[in-house]
Order: C-alpha cells, then sequence, then structure tokens
C-alpha cells in the first residue's frame, strides 16, 4: 500500500462516495412494493380539459400495433415486440380519464355476448324469472379507430468520451421514435369525422466513468462506474395516446362536432397550448428541430481573424486582422458574400507588412432553417500589400495580387437576425512577392481563424403608420411564434 501515491487514495474515496448515492443510479439494492402506475406529462392536460355538453358513447374495437417488429437482440433472434401489445387498454383509459367519453366494450365483445347467453339460459331453467329480458348493449356514436403504425429505431445516436493515461468517461445515448394515428368514425353514416397523428421518441442513455492503470510495476489499479437510462416504451405508447386523445377533443370542438358545457372553457390554457403547438409544429422537423426562415436578405458582419503567413520565410507569425463583411440571400441556402478585410503578417526577422484584402464569392448555408448551420464559402478577390518594413526600412507597394478563397465555418443565431459565427479560411494568392520575396515555385498563402457577429436586415418599406407592409405582417407572425 506505501507505493500507492496519495492521489489515487483520493480517486478511490471519490468512487466510493459516488458509487454509494445508490438512490440517485437506481442500484437494485432491495426489492420494492407494488405501486400506482406512472402518470404522463400530459395526464394533466387530460384530466384539465373543459366539461362536455354532452359525454361521447365510443367504441374501441382494436387499437393495433401495426408495425410488425421486434426488439433488437445483441445475442440472437428476439420474439418480443418492440412496442406494446395493450394499446387498447391504455387507449380505453385515456378516453374515460379525459371525461369525454362514455367507452363501451368492443374488443371482448364475444365473451360478452357468451356471458349474456349464460344468463339467460340460467334464468329459464334455475329461476321462476324466464320472461325477464336483458337491457339491451349500448351502442356507440363512433368508432374509435388507428393504431401504432411506426417504430423507428436508432433516428438519433451520438456520444462523447475522453481518456488519458488510462483514466476517463464517456457517454451516449440513442433515440427511438414511436407514431400512432388515431381517427374517430361515425356508426350512422361511415364517415371520418377526425384523424389526429402524434409520435413520442424513447431516450436510452448510458454514462460511465472508470480509471485502469498501473500505479506501480506490480501494482494495478483498476475502478469503474456508470449507469444506463432506458425510458420505458409503454409509458412513450401512453404519452402519444393522451396526445392524440386531447388532440381529437379539441380539434373537434373547433370544427364543431361536440360542444363545451361553458364556452368560457375555450380560452383555457390548456386549449391555447393546443392552438400554439399546432401553428409552431408546422416548422418543426422529423428530428423535433425549429426550422423556420429567420434570417432577412440583407447581412453585415463583423469579424476579428488571426492570420498567418505561409511563404518563403519558414518563421511566419500569427498576428491579427479585422474585417466586414456583407451578403444578400434571396431566403434560399446560397447567398452573395463579399469579404473586405486588413491584417498584419510578418515573419520574424524577415518582414513585417500591412495588407488589405478584398473578395467576392458565394455562401452556402446547409441547414439555413435552423439556428445553427455549417457553411462554405467560395469567393475570389485582390490583395494589396500597403506597407512593408523590412530591415527598418519602410517601402510601399501598389501592386494587386488575385487571390481565392474558401472558408469554412457554423453560424449560430442567438435570436433571430442576429447570431455569431467562427470559421477557418484559406487564402491562396496567385503570385509568390506577397512577403517580398520570391524563392521557389510554390505561390505564397495565408489563412486565419475567424470569429464574429452578423446582423441580418430587410429593405421593406414601412407604411404611414410605421408598421409593414401585410406580406411582413405575416412574417413577423411567424417569428413571434
Amino acid at each position: 500500500m506505501k507505493n500507492i501515491p496519495y492521489k489515487y487514495f483520493a480517486l478511490i474515496i471519490s468512487l466510493v462516495i459516488l458509487s454509494s448515492c445508490s438512490n440517485y443510479f437506481y442500484q437494485p439494492m432491495r426489492t420494492k412494493n407494488a405501486r400506482l402506475g406512472a402518470e404522463t406529462q400530459y395526464y394533466k392536460q387530460l384530466t384539465s380539459l373543459p366539461e362536455p355538453k354532452d359525454k361521447i358513447v365510443a367504441a374501441v374495437y382494436k387499437f393495433r400495433d401495426q408495425t410488425g417488429q421486434y426488439k433488437e437482440s445483441e445475442t440472437g433472434a428476439s420474439w418480443s415486440t418492440a412496442v406494446t401489445q395493450g394499446a387498447t387498454s391504455i387507449l380505453l383509459r385515456a378516453m374515460e380519464e379525459s371525461g369525454w367519453f362514455i367507452p363501451i366494450e368492443r374488443e371482448g365483445l364475444s365473451n360478452l355476448l357468451n356471458e349474456r347467453k349464460i344468463i339467460r339460459s340460467s334464468r329459464a331453467n334455475y329461476t321462476d324469472v324466464k320472461d325477464q329480458l336483458l337491457p339491451p348493449l349500448v351502442f356507440a356514436g363512433i368508432i374509435i379507430e388507428g393504431g401504432i403504425v411506426s417504430f423507428d429505431s436508432n433516428i438519433k445516436t451520438g456520444g462523447a468520451g475522453l481518456r488519458y493515461f488510462g483514466s476517463g468517461s464517456s457517454g451516449q445515448y440513442r433515440e427511438d421514435r414511436v407514431t400512432i394515428y388515431l381517427r374517430a368514425v361515425s356508426t350512422s353514416n361511415g364517415r371520418i369525422l377526425k384523424t389526429i397523428y402524434t409520435s413520442k421518441t424513447i431516450l436510452s442513455q448510458q454514462v460511465d466513468v472508470g480509471v485502469f492503470r498501473f500505479v506501480s510495476l506490480r501494482r494495478l489499479l483498476e475502478a469503474e462506474m456508470g449507469f444506463t437510462y432506458n425510458e420505458p416504451s409503454e409509458m412513450a405508447v401512453k404519452e402519444a395516446i393522451e396526445k392524440a386523445v386531447i388532440g381529437l377533443v379539441i380539434e373537434g370542438i373547433d370544427d364543431q362536432l361536440w360542444q363545451v358545457m361553458d364556452t368560457v372553457d375555450l380560452q383555457g390554457d390548456v386549449i391555447n397550448q393546443y392552438k400554439t403547438e399546432q401553428i409552431n409544429n408546422n416548422y418543426i422537423d422529423a428530428f423535433g428541430l425549429e426550422v423556420r426562415e429567420r434570417r432577412d436578405n440583407w447581412g453585415i458582419g463583423i469579424n476579428g481573424s488571426a492570420i498567418k503567413c505561409e511563404g518563403d520565410y519558414v518563421n511566419g507569425e500569427t498576428l491579427g486582422a479585422a474585417e466586414i463583411a456583407m451578403e444578400y440571400s434571396p431566403k434560399s441556402a446560397f447567398s452573395v458574400m463579399t469579404n473586405l478585410g486588413v491584417g498584419k503578417i510578418s515573419a520574424s526577422g524577415g518582414f513585417n507588412s500591412i495588407l488589405s484584402y478584398a473578395d467576392l464569392g458565394v455562401k452556402y448555408k446547409f441547414l439555413h432553417l435552423n439556428t445553427m448551420t455549417p457553411y462554405i464559402y467560395i469567393g475570389g478577390g485582390t490583395v494589396k500589400e500597403l506597407m512593408n518594413d523590412r530591415d527598418s526600412k519602410i517601402e510601399y507597394y501598389q501592386d494587386f495580387y488575385p487571390l481565392g478563397t474558401v472558408e469554412f465555418g457554423f453560424e449560430h443565431l442567438l435570436k433571430n437576425n442576429f447570431g455569431i459565427h467562427g470559421a477557418v479560411n484559406y487564402r491562396h494568392v496567385l503570385s509568390d512577392n506577397l512577403d517580398g520575396l520570391e524563392f521557389g515555385e510554390y505561390d505564397d498563402f495565408f489563412w486565419g481563424v475567424s470569429i464574429g457577429v452578423t446582423k441580418y436586415f430587410s429593405f421593406k418599406k414601412k407604411n404611414k403608420k410605421g408598421g409593414i407592409k401585410k406580406e411582413g405582417l405575416k412574417r413577423k407572425k411567424d417569428v413571434k411564434i
């Protein structure tokens, strides 16, 4: 034990303390008693819907798993289904809890009819009440149809990790998605009254920390800790179904398929939240990302850069530069951009020069409808050396040298029409005289790293009242949602 450094004792003690937090990591140290089933985040909304004027008698024959998928297994074939086969029971309970429906038994209709036959037979054979009829079965005004139509696995996967000298940690995640469709069918004429579509992601996470290292010639220290979280697929199906029932009630009210007891309740929080989500959903893609146009046509940016010249001197230094950029985009991923910059390049013991450069080119944003997007810029322009100080002899140059520019970067919008960006750029000068020395057969070039901000704006005219045009109002309304 004397050979083990004190820092490893501290590491072992830290791992023991963290591992003792069994409640956090849900370590199965003891059995647990039965409890009431957990509720989803939509249960409160489901039970807070406005009171109906008349409850709707509804039947559900079968809410099936239509995916036909089985659970993934790394050890061999698995015959367990990927999603629950009891979705009918989940739907019936959600309808009952909403307070809008009177669910009637149809999934086990054959069992119900057999039991009624037994009752009539028993009365005929063993009682004096032979002519008393059973009350008729309640018939439904609507039938709820649909099912679980999709289970998509691994729609998102990723992770990160760091390990140094045998010590480190890592984390991984995976997202699956379950999708359901729910429709209400009129029993009087067979017309489909309303169809609702909802989906829910299922998250799985794994985090682990460990150390594996020789602390001396014959002593090995090994310790590890971690946890895994898998969101129950049954809870995901339950949440999607409850969301669908909420949507069925609210959209049915909007279409005047059924009515509320008090019209004041139409301004309640549940209905307002659902309608806001409906509008926002027009700008949400399949991965849950908000996609909408957030930039106006024109943009102006200011950048600070660090540039380094690679020419005929081998000891080039990294110095600063300032840039201003203008771009125009016709509401698409492509834009036309120009850069104007002034910077300093030098090489110790060689030269010290101030230059200006300008280029014009095309910029392409790969995810221009998202808040964060990578981009590439390709352009061409010119560079001019303003002043060169070599051996304390200041020289001025008037020559312009053509150059080509390639830039890769990321832009993140902090809010609509305002973002920050960082980039790496490469500017190739079509001359070997940028540093004042012509040597060899290769041209000079300089590359840089920049960070800056961009403000987007529009030249739309304002009306006399100080507002913007009608089409501008529509765009502004979309942005506020």
